[in-house]
């Protein structure tokens, strides 16, 4: 699967822990950003990740930072994206379970790296189950188009 992943400073930590996680489970990784922790924006980083996976450039996209909950809106801005904040595993499922979620938001600050590589596992496995969040799906999409 292609990956595009970014974060801010305060997600770098963690984005380079997911980079290696990705790798190891034989995913190709595109990585938009920071390549540091010295202080950065991270709405058009988030954006740029977002964007690869709306255009196809991507299958799916990680967006990292402090909480995650800037980075979730940030790539939600984007036409087709449906970012969920998972900084747990019940989310994690459920995000792609019901909601198909195609980007994947989590917080360097609120999960710790053996957390994390579970989220990763749970949300990379987990399929979209379909059947009635289909038309639900298709409800988001149409309030997106109609803005």
């Amino acid at each position: 699967m292609r990956v595009a992943i970014g974060s801010d400073h305060a997600g770098f930590e963690l984005k380079q822990h997911v980079i290696d996680w990705l790798k190891n489970e034989g995913h190709d990784v595109d990585d938009c950003g920071t390549h540091s922790t010295e202080p950065v924006d991270y709405p058009p980083i988030c954006a740029d990740v977002a964007r690869h996976v709306a255009k196809g450039d991507a299958d799916r996209g990680v967006v990292l930072g402090g909480s995650g909950q800037g980075e979730q809106i940030s790539a939600n801005k984007i036409h087709g994206i449906r970012a969920a904040l998972c900084n747990d595993l019940y989310s994690a499922k459920y995000s792609r379970l019901h909601n198909d979620a195609n980007v994947l938001s989590m917080g360097g600050r609120v999960v710790g790296l053996g957390l994390a590589d579970e989220i990763l596992a749970v949300w990379f496995s987990t399929e979209f189950q379909g059947g009635r969040h289909i038309p639900r799906i298709e409800q988001i999409k149409e309030i997106e188009e109609n803005q």
